[in-house]
């Protein structure tokens, strides 16, 4: 399959979706003038808009923006992301703060300005958090991604008890490996593949099927009676 991005794959998975989506990054335009167009091409409504999530007034933006186009929100869906990497003696003061920045201050900023919206009707939050928040890794150099993602899973703790009174759920999910254009390379290659495969219990990647498909579910009716949870999505490699 080609991954169009979590948004496509939600529609696909039989969601009807009226978003705005956001490209952290104006190379992304390409990329997400192809998502909407599959997921016009299917029935669905979309909107993108080349922001910067982990700046206050990018996020407004987006969030202004998406209720400017669609009149209301039900659902975020926090999964953009970026991160750098190095040990805790190499790693610099400035990618530290970017990784913050980028993976735990733009999930805040963007719930927010979102969250009087939510409130209105209430809603979902699903963070996209990962399994670098429940454990760490032998000589990869994560401690800033450690940090942001163990910051998501506590974080929407939080959201889910405020949240709760006003009807707004919120919930996290912490994929593994997963494969998408930013980790393909790896499991084209067939020596990194066996290796990383040995670590999963069900002997195999995941697909993005595989989280937005938990995504989904959390956003819909089927959740209502769960909220600060965190769904380890990692075919069984935090168990071992």
């Amino acid at each position: 399959m080609v991954f169009a991005g979590p948004s496509a794959v939600l529609f696909l998975l039989g969601a009807w979706l009226a978003f705005t989506y956001p490209l952290t990054r104006a190379r992304h335009a390409e990329a997400g003038a192809e998502t909407a167009r599959l997921v016009r091409d299917s029935g669905g409504v979309m909107t993108t808009m080349v922001c910067d999530l982990g700046d206050p007034e990018g996020a407004r933006a987006w969030v202004d923006g998406a209720v400017a186009d669609h009149g209301r929100i039900d659902i975020v869906y926090n999964n953009a992301s970026a991160a750098r990497f190095g040990s805790i003696a190499d790693l610099s003061i400035e990618d530290w703060r970017f990784t913050i920045r980028n993976e735990l201050d733009l999930v805040f900023l963007t719930t927010k300005f979102a969250w009087p919206h939510l409130a209105k009707q209430g809603g979902a939050i699903i963070n996209v958090a990962s399994t670098a928040g429940w454990q760490g890794s032998r000589g990869n150099g994560t401690i800033a991604h450690n940090a942001t993602k163990g910051g998501v899973i506590a974080m929407t703790r939080q959201m889910a008890l405020e949240g709760a009174p006003l009807g707004i759920r919120a919930n996290s999910i912490s994929p593994g490996f997963i494969i998408t254009p930013g980790t393909r390379a790896f499991v084209e290659n067939p020596t990194v593949r066996a290796q990383l495969t040995a670590s999963i219990p069900l002997g195999r990647p995941g697909e993005p099927e595989d989280v937005v498909g938990m995504a989904a579910f959390l956003a819909s009716d089927e959740a209502a009676f769960i909220t600060g949870a965190d769904i380890i999505i990692d075919g069984g490699t935090t168990a071992c």
